[in-house]
């Protein structure tokens, strides 16, 4: 069973890792996420899932909702085959999430760690605002904090300069 909001609110207490909520309608895009002004908008993330051609390896690629990804460099930096983006029935299937949801807390979903997590270089040493696994809300904690609770799980995750 996937883990939801509640579950991932639940981890962050039994964790002791301190957080921000931000309880909201649901937003599909980051024009929606901009025009409900949180408290923490600067730290907001927008995230991609992200897959080669030959559906062998997965990203989700984590960065501040004001920059763009250029998929051809990121491929470079792979060293991968061409990227695009998987389907919401991968996103289901991975990660237990709906189109909308996609948050780094998802990966908490995927135990056989298909997915590599890629973080925005631009949120080392300080918080990142994500969506607890739905997005009706959005959490802001240390980004310290958020990696260490996915290594704990496994997870991959590595920073990029974009």
């Amino acid at each position: 069973m996937a883990m939801n909001r509640n579950d991932v609110l639940a981890l962050l207490e039994r964790e002791g890792i301190p957080y921000e909520l931000a309880e909201h309608p649901a937003v599909y895009t980051i024009g929606e996420m901009e025009r409900l002004r949180l408290p923490f908008q600067a730290r907001v993330a927008k995230n991609l899932f992200l897959r080669d051609d030959k559906k062998r390896n997965y990203w989700l690629l984590t960065l501040r909702e004001d920059r763009r990804a250029d998929l051809k460099a990121l491929r470079r930096t792979l060293e991968s085959r061409p990227l695009t983006f998987a389907s919401e029935a991968d996103l289901q299937a991975l990660l237990g999430l709906e189109k909308g949801s996609v948050t780094p807390f998802g990966l908490l979903n995927d135990t056989d760690h298909r997915v590599r997590l890629l973080l925005d270089g631009v949120f080392r040493g300080g918080s990142i605002a994500v969506h607890p696994n739905e997005n009706t809300a959005t959490v802001c904690l240390g980004t310290a904090d958020l990696e260490r609770l996915l290594r704990r799980r496994g997870v991959p995750v590595e920073y990029l300069e974009l």
